[in-house]
This record gives structure tokens, C-alpha cells and sequence, in this order.
């Protein structure tokens, strides 16, 4: 994987670089279309502020089981992101890995140029927006903020960083509950605590969850974090009675959902609709060159699944071929008619 984490600032177009698509968003969707763009014979340069490719997946749920993408009965989150990676790979993708998108602009010649906030600028035939929820900011936790880092986690990219920990799970949804029994075959003790009896976890989650035995404390919330250096104690208040009990901790997970929005993409002058991209049956937006795919579109009938995602990705970089080359043919063949 060719990564342009140290790409020199410049505000100078010339040393753009150059490339015929370029992605923004290295989740699932970009990734499959930074693999479809070179199918096609472009050039593809793929930008994201994560470090590291697989976007939500990778940051929240990588040994999550996923069932609804096709071919594939069950699959980790971490391995589908492997396997996007690797079938793009023949194409040499250049990845912008921690660069946020802040700019866009059109040159005389009509190709977007899009500046990062680490000073790159990526000059292309065509951008295609593939960034899921767009900007995800996790929720914290009040009484842990000071301990972020030592000990205090919002995301486990590895459960094996965990293990013979006391973890203490706090949430009552599915990030919750999933990371609570994706730590219990490491962690020396899991407890999880929600601040009501009621919780936004799927049933089957929660069953799993009591199954292994997994102690969930409800009516409860995180009063305090304690540890001279590192949490070492989570305090835990009854909403009601107000009694406290102290419970061992080596990690806290903090699983209290996240706050999403476009970022700078909202400034850019695209069509939004209920804080989505608008687009139309080509995946293309008003902006010219411009395309988008994924969870961060909005179209009537819109359903938001890894699974659709993958479609408007390939719609949209064969729209996006076209626009850059009108003779270029809309539809490239099947990959099957490809010599290898």
C-alpha cells in the first residue's frame, strides 16, 4: 500500500498531485471503488482523516461479525477491510491516510482540486465522496475525559491489547454490547453499565451479552475514574438511591454513540438533504465532476447498507469515467471478460 502520510504543503497547483479519480473516504465503499477505478484503467488516489484505511469498522467494530455482504456467510469487519485493501492493490492506490478534505475547487481546464488540512492538493478528473456518516466524534464520557489514554478508550482496533484487563463497558447500545463480548474471551472480568434498565442494543446482542455470564449493571452512572497514573477503579452511582460502589478497572470503554456531520464538505456548495448528499440516479451531486456513494448520500428509496454502498460506488466511477473522457464507454465490461 502506497500511503502519502508525509505529502509536503504546498499551496502550489503545480505540484499537485495528479490522479483521474480521487476518492475521499477509505471506508468499505471507497476502498471497493478505489479497487473499481482501477479496473477501469484510472488512476486513483484515496484520502482520509483516519490513520488507517476501513473507516468505522476499522475505528469501532473490526471483530465484529458482518452477514449481509454478499458471497460471504459471516465475515470480521477487519478481514473485509484486508480484503478491499488487497483487491485494490493491483492498481497501486495512492492512500492520504490523516487527511481531512477541507477545500474544493475547480481549475480553468473544469478538474476539481481538493486541498487537505495537512497542505496537500490533489488535482483530479473526477472526486467521488465516500465517507459514511462524514465526521464522527465519539461521545464522551464526562467523569473519564481526564484518563483518556490511560486506560480510557473510545475504540478497540485489538481486543488482545486487553487482555487479563477488568474492563468496564459503559453504553447500553450495539458498540456496547459488542465490545463487552468481544473482550470477555480476553479480559480477566467485563462489566457494563447503563444508565437505565432499557437498552438500544439488538435483543440477540443483549442475550449473548447475559450468556456469557458478563455482570450489567443498569440504573448506574460513571461518577468517577480513580488511579494515580492509570485507571486503576471505575465509581459507578445508582441514579436513584445515589449509593456508589467502586469497580476494578484496567480499561474503560466508553460506547455512548458518536456525533456526525460533514465537516468542511458542508461549506463546499453541495445540495444537502437531512445532512446527506443529495445525488441523482448517476450518483453525481451539482457540482460538476463531483459524485458521491454510500451511507453519506441521500436519493428517494435510499437504504443504507455496505451492501448498496458497493453498487453506487461502481455507478459512480463509471459516471465519473465518462465525465472525465466522454468517449469513454459508460460500462466497462465484466471483470470476467478481463484477461488476468
Amino acid at each position: 500500500m502506497s500511503v502519502l502520510s508525509d505529502v509536503p504543503a504546498s499551496t502550489d497547483e503545480s505540484r499537485a498531485i495528479e490522479t483521474d479519480i480521487l476518492i475521499i473516504g477509505a471506508g468499505p465503499v471507497g476502498l471497493y471503488g478505489a479497487y473499481y477505478a482501477g479496473f477501469r484503467g484510472l488512476s486513483v488516489a484515496v484520502m482520509d482523516v483516519l490513520p488507517q484505511c476501513g473507516g468505522q469498522i476499522s475505528a469501532m467494530y473490526p471483530e465484529k461479525p458482518i452477514f449481509d455482504i454478499a458471497g460471504f456467510p459471516a465475515v470480521r469487519g477487519r478481514d473485509l477491510v484486508a480484503n478491499l485493501v488487497a483487491q485494490a492493490e493491483p492498481y497501486a492506490p495512492r492512500y492520504l491516510l490523516g487527511h481531512r478534505a477541507v477545500e474544493l475547487s475547480h481549475g480553468p481546464d473544469g478538474r476539481p482540486v481538493v486541498r487537505s488540512d495537512q497542505g496537500a492538493a490533489v488535482r483530479a478528473g473526477a472526486v467521488v465522496i465516500s465517507g459514511g456518516v462524514g465526521t464522527f466524534t465519539p461521545r464522551p464520557l464526562p467523569a473519564g475525559e481526564d484518563y483518556l489514554g490511560r486506560g480510557q478508550v473510545y475504540f478497540v482496533p485489538d481486543p488482545a491489547d486487553h487482555t487479563d484487563h477488568d474492563v468496564v463497558v459503559v453504553g447500553g447500545g450495539d458498540s456496547a454490547f459488542d465490545w463487552a463480548a468481544t473482550l470477555a474471551p480476553v479480559a480477566r472480568s467485563v462489566k457494563l453499565v447503563h444508565r437505565t434498565g432499557r437498552f438500544r442494543a439488538h435483543h440477540a446482542s443483549v442475550a449473548k451479552v447475559r450468556g456469557l455470564g458478563i455482570e450489567i449493571i443498569t440504573d448506574c452512572e460513571v461518577s468517577a475514574l480513580h488511579g494515580p497514573a492509570h485507571v486503576e477503579q471505575v465509581e459507578v452511582r445508582h441514579r436513584t438511591t445515589k449509593a456508589t460502589r467502586l469497580l476494578p478497572a484496567r480499561t474503560v470503554v466508553a460506547a455512548l454513540g458518536f456525533i456526525a456531520d460533514l465537516g468542511p464538505l458542508q461549506n463546499w456548495g453541495l445540495t444537502l438533504t437531512a445532512r446527506k448528499i443529495a445525488v441523482d440516479t448517476r450518483m453525481a451531486t451539482n457540482l460538476p465532476r463531483v459524485f458521491a456513494a454510500g451511507d453519506i448520500t441521500d436519493y428517494p428509496g435510499k437504504v443504507r447498507l455496505i451492501a448498496v454502498g458497493f453498487g453506487e460506488v461502481a455507478t459512480a466511477v463509471n459516471n465519473a469515467a465518462t465525465a472525465i473522457d466522454p468517449d469513454a464507454a459508460l460500462f466497462p465490461g465484466h471483470s470476467t471478460e478481463k484477461e488476468n
